[in-house]
């Protein structure tokens, strides 16, 4: 049996669905979401409209010794269902971590959120021995859902 490779975490948001992804696909607003502590700042990001898009973020953890940036490569998108993007260290390609936000309708005024973060994909055995994943843990996963409820509803 392999190892865990991700964890995934789920809240039923009282919000419509689209105020939820309105929230998701700002990354200005992400650093009120952040569960885990790293982010700081945005570096350089605009609104999440398609895939292939990229931002920067400006980030902090003593994984990586202090101050770092990511570059966030969104792998995922369908307006108001999905958001998904795989994070590099700034000016590197993604080694195979990914972040997965699913949203369902659960009518005018409810919305299941899944949060996935899945390292499944990162075969460099030095990184994962060096970055211990997971590096979020589904304790602050679910307080990024919490966080996600406060900023959707108010």
């Amino acid at each position: 049996m392999s190892e865990n490779t991700k964890v995934t975490v789920e809240r039923t948001i009282e919000a419509p669905v689209d105020a939820v992804f309105d929230v998701l696909s700002n990354p200005e607003r992400h650093v009120e979401l952040d569960g885990s502590g790293f982010i700081r700042s945005v570096d350089h990001a605009d609104r999440i409209q398609k895939v292939g898009e990229v931002f920067t973020m400006n980030m902090e953890g003593d994984h990586v010794g202090g101050e770092y940036k990511t570059d966030n490569h969104v792998t995922g998108y369908a307006k108001d269902k999905l958001l998904a993007w795989k994070t590099a260290p700034a000016g590197t390609e993604p080694p195979g971590w990914e972040w997965l936000w699913e949203l369902e309708s659960q009518g005018p005024n409810e919305t299941l959120v899944r949060h996935t973060y899945d390292w499944s994909k990162v075969t460099d055995k030095k990184l994962l021995e060096q970055l211990k994943f997971p590096l979020v843990t589904e304790t602050q996963l679910t307080d990024t859902l919490g966080r996600l409820a406060a900023a959707a509803t108010s």
